[in-house]
C-alpha cells in the first residue's frame, strides 16, 4: 500500500479539518484522521445526552458538542464554508439537531443550485469521450496478462502445488467444489481487488463512515481485522439527501415508531388487512408522485424482478435499454414476453425498433403484439446518464394513435400503443427543484408515464421500492404481483422513515377543520389527475396523512429545510462534476447527476486509485467498478455526492483526485483546463456557468 506521506502535497490545502486562528490546545493532534477520530468522539457524547428540549435547526450557524476542554467540532463561517473551532461545553439550546460527522452543515446560500431543464438548450444524449489508443492498448494489455499468467498458475499448480488447488481437482472420490474455468474471474481477478471492493464498515453512511481497519498476509484470500476503526470522508453512498442519521432529521419519528410497534411486528391491523403506516405511506408515495395510486414493497430489487411478469406476459413485448438494472433484465425473462433492447438512450435507435415491432408485429404469426412496454430508468446507476424523457413522450403521442387500414377490401381500426415504464431508483428525490425525479426535471407531468418505479433506500434513506401509477393498474397489481403475496412486509421502523422523509420533502400542510368524512386518511386527497397543472402537484401533505405521534421538526415540518437539501446536493453534483473535467479527466453522465463516474479504463490503475484515495492523510472511501460490472476497458471510480457534503468536503476530493490523477496518469479528457486552486476559487461561477 503506497505511503500516505508520499501522497500528501508539500502543504496540504485548506479542507474542513484545518485549524482557525491560534489553536494551541489541538497542538497534539497532529494529522486531520486525528481530528476525524476526535469528531466521532464528541458525537458520540452528543448522541448521549438528553435531546428532550427543542434542538436548533440542522442548518444552523451555531454548532456544539460536549467532549472536554479539547473537544473540537466541525462548523461555520460565512467567509470559509467549514472550520475546525474549540468550543466550550454547550448549553441544551446548543445541542446540535444533527451530527455534523453524519450531515456537514452549510449556511452559505452561495452554495445552492436548482436542478431543472433548461429548455433553451437542446438535451444532450449521451456521447462517451474515448481514451488515447495507448490506454485502450495497454488496458487489454493487462487483461491478457493476467488471463496468461493466471491460466498458466494453475496448469502447473494443480500438478506441482496439489494441496493448494485441491477444490479445483477430484478429490477422495468427490467431484471439485470450482471449476477452474467458471472461477477464474473470482480467483484471479476480483479476489487482487477484494480490499477495494469489499470493504466493511460501520455506523451511517453520512458525510463520513467508520471503516473497520483490515490486512492480508495472503493476497486478499483472508483478512484481518485489526480492531481498529478509521472515520474517512465518505463519496461513495446512495444516500443523496443525507436522511440516513442516527439523530435529526427522521430519526424521531422511527424512534417512537419502535417504541409504539416493535422492529418487526406488524402493528394495527385495518379491516382490509393492512398496517396504517402501510396506507400512510402509500398514499404519501401516490401524492407526491402525482399519480393516482401507489403500492409498496419490502425490496427494492424484488420491485422490477417481481412485478414485470404481473404487467406483461407471453405475446407481449418488451423494449428495453441495453444498460438496464440487473432488477429489469430478470424480470423481463420471468415474464415470458419477447426482449428487444435499443443502444443506451439512443432515441432513435428506439424509434426504429418501435417501428419495425408495431410493422411486422410477432414473429411468424405476424399478429399485433398484446402489449408493448418500453422500459427505461430514469437516472443510470452506472453511467450517472439521465433519461431523454420528453423524447420518449414524444414518441408515445406520435405512435399512440388509432390508424385506419384496409385489409381485404374492408376498413379496419387497429391501436398503435406502446407503454412506458419509468425505473425512478437513483433519481427520485435527487432529481428535480422538488425532488420528484425526472418528471419534476423536466417539467413533465407524471400522467404521461404509464408506470412509475422507484425505490427507498437511496435518497429516503430505508428500504424497499414502489409502483406508482393508475389506480386501476396498482389494484391489478396488488393481486397479480408476487411480492404481495408472498414477500413479508415492511417493518414499522422502515415506514416510519418512508412516511417522514417523504413528509419533509413536502412539506406538512395544517389539518384542515374536523369533518364527517368516514376515512380518517383522507386518502382521496391524494389523488392528482392529469388534468391538475403544476400548482396542484407542489402542494403540501395534508397533516391527516401522517400517524398523529409523527411530530417533525418545524423545519422540516415546512419543507425548508428539505428543500435545501435538494439544492445543496444539485451544486455538490454539479460542481464535482465540472471540477473533474476541468481537472482533465473523462467523466460520464449528466452534470445535475448525483453519480459522478471518473473513468479510469486499467484494471490495475482503479485498484491502485482506490487504495492511494483510502491512504491519504485524510482517507477518502471511494468505489471503483470494472468487468462485468462495465465494459472491458472501462473501469471506472463512481463518485455519489450527497446534500451531506459541504462545499469544502467537494473541494477535498478534487484536490485528492488532481494529485492522484497525476501520478496515475488518468487526466486524458478534452478541452479546457483549470488548476485546482481556479476551480476551488471559482466554484459558483463554474458550476452556473454549466
Amino acid at each position: 500500500m503506497p505511503s500516505p506521506i508520499a501522497l500528501d502535497p508539500p502543504s496540504p490545502p485548506p479542507s474542513i479539518f484545518k485549524k482557525k486562528g491560534s489553536l494551541s490546545k489541538l497542538s497534539s493532534i497532529e494529522t486531520a484522521v486525528s481530528y476525524l477520530s476526535v469528531v466521532q468522539q464528541a458525537d458520540a457524547r452528543a448522541r448521549s445526552h438528553n435531546n428532550s428540549s427543542a434542538a436548533t435547526p440542522a442548518l444552523s450557524l451555531s454548532s456544539s458538542a460536549t467532549a472536554s476542554s479539547e473537544d473540537i467540532i466541525l462548523n461555520e463561517d460565512d467567509e470559509n464554508n467549514c472550520l475546525v473551532h474549540p468550543l466550550t461545553p454547550p448549553t441544551s439550546d446548543e445541542v446540535f439537531h444533527t451530527v455534523h460527522s453524519e450531515f456537514g452543515h452549510c449556511a452559505n446560500e452561495a452554495y445552492r443550485c436548482v436542478s431543472k431543464h433548461d429548455y433553451m438548450k437542446t438535451f444532450q444524449e449521451h456521447t462517451s469521450e474515448e481514451p488515447p489508443y495507448y490506454i485502450l492498448f495497454t488496458t487489454y494489455i493487462s487483461y491478457l496478462m493476467v488471463i496468461c499468467f493466471g491460466h498458466t498458475r494453475d496448469f502447473f499448480g494443480k500438478r506441482f502445488n496439489k494441496s493448494y488447488f485441491t477444490h479445483l481437482m477430484p478429490h477422495n472420490g468427490y467431484a471439485p467444489l470450482n471449476s477452474d474455468f467458471n472461477s477464474f474471474y473470482t480467483r484471479r481477478l476480483q479476489r487482487r481487488v477484494d480490499d477495494c471492493i469489499s470493504q466493511p464498515v460501520a455506523g451511517v453512511p453520512g458525510r463520513t463512515i467508520l471503516i473497520l481497519d483490515r490486512y492480508s498476509t495472503d493476497y486478499n484470500i483472508t483478512q484481518i481485522y485489526t480492531g481498529s476503526k478509521t472515520r474517512a470522508m465518505n463519496i461513495s453512498s446512495y444516500n443523496y439527501l443525507g436522511f440516513s442519521q442516527t439523530r435529526g432529521g427522521c430519526s424521531g419519528a422511527v424512534g417512537e415508531s419502535i417504541r409504539r410497534y416493535g422492529v418487526s411486528t406488524c402493528g394495527t391491523r385495518l379491516e382490509n388487512g393492512s398496517n396504517e403506516l402501510h396506507v400512510s405511506a402509500e398514499a404519501l408515495v401516490a401524492r407526491f408522485l402525482g399519480t393516482e395510486d401507489a403500492l409498496v414493497s419490502s425490496m427494492g430489487f424484488a420491485t422490477n424482478s417481481t412485478f414485470i411478469p404481473a404487467l406483461v406476459g407471453k405475446r407481449s413485448l418488451i423494449i428495453s435499454d441495453e444498460l438496464n438494472h440487473t432488477s429489469i433484465r430478470i424480470g423481463a425473462r420471468q415474464s415470458g414476453a419477447d426482449v428487444r433492447m435499443f443502444k443506451h438512450n439512443d432515441m432513435s435507435s428506439l424509434e426504429s425498433i418501435l417501428r419495425e415491432v408495431i410493422s411486422q408485429g410477432q414473429p411468424r404469426t405476424h399478429r399485433p403484439w398484446k402489449k408493448i412496454l418500453v422500459i427505461v430508468e430514469g437516472l443510470y446507476s452506472m453511467e450517472g446518464t439521465l433519461v431523454n424523457l420528453p423524447k420518449i413522450v414524444e414518441l408515445k403521442q406520435k405512435y399512440n394513435v388509432r390508424s385506419a387500414v384496409t385489409i381485404l377490401g374492408h376498413g379496419v381500426h387497429i391501436l398503435f400503443k406502446f407503454y412506458l415504464f419509468v425505473d425512478e431508483a437513483h433519481s427520485v428525490g435527487a432529481i428535480g427543484p422538488h425532488g420528484r425525479g425526472v418528471t419534476d426535471y423536466f417539467n413533465i407531468h407524471p400522467g404521461s408515464i404509464d408506470v412509475l418505479m422507484g425505490t427507498f433506500t437511496k435518497s429516503f434513506g430505508a428500504a424497499g421500492g414502489y409502483i406508482a401509477g393508475p389506480k386501476s393498474l396498482i389494484d391489478a397489481l396488488r393481486l397479480r404481483g408476487h411480492s404481495g403475496r408472498y414477500a413479508e412486509a415492511m417493518t414499522p421502523p422502515v415506514l416510519a422513515q418512508i412516511v417522514a422523509s417523504i413528509a419533509s420533502i413536502m412539506g406538512v400542510a395544517p389539518p384542515p377543520p374536523m369533518s364527517k368524512s368516514p376515512n380518517p386518511l383522507h386518502l382521496t386527497s391524494s389523488t392528482i389527475m392529469l388534468k391538475d397543472g403544476p400548482d396542484e402537484l407542489q402542494e403540501m401533505a395534508p397533516a391527516t396523512m401522517l400517524p398523529t405521534w409523527i411530530n417533525l421538526h418545524a423545519s422540516l415540518a415546512d419543507g425548508s429545510e428539505a428543500r435545501t437539501r435538494i439544492r445543496r446536493l444539485a451544486f455538490n453534483s454539479r460542481y464535482l462534476h465540472a471540477g473533474l473535467k476541468k481537472l482533465g479527466f473523462i467523466i460520464s453522465g449528466h452534470p445535475f447527476s448525483p453519480i459522478v463516474p471518473l473513468l479510469i479504463f486499467n484494471p490495475g490503475k482503479c485498484l491502485m486509485f482506490a487504495r492511494m484515495m483510502r491512504s491519504r492523510r485524510i482517507p477518502i472511501v471511494v468505489v471503483v467498478v470494472g468487468y462485468p460490472a462495465t465494459p472491458l476497458e472501462k473501469g471506472r471510480a463512481r463518485f455519489c455526492a450527497s446534500a451531506s457534503h459541504t462545499k469544502d468536503d467537494i473541494d477535498m476530493v478534487l484536490r485528492a483526485c488532481d494529485e492522484v490523477g497525476g501520478i496515475l496518469d488518468l487526466k486524458h479528457g478534452l478541452g479546457e483546463r483549470w488548476g485546482i486552486d481556479e476551480i476551488c476559487e471559482r466554484a459558483v461561477e463554474l458550476v452556473h456557468s454549466m
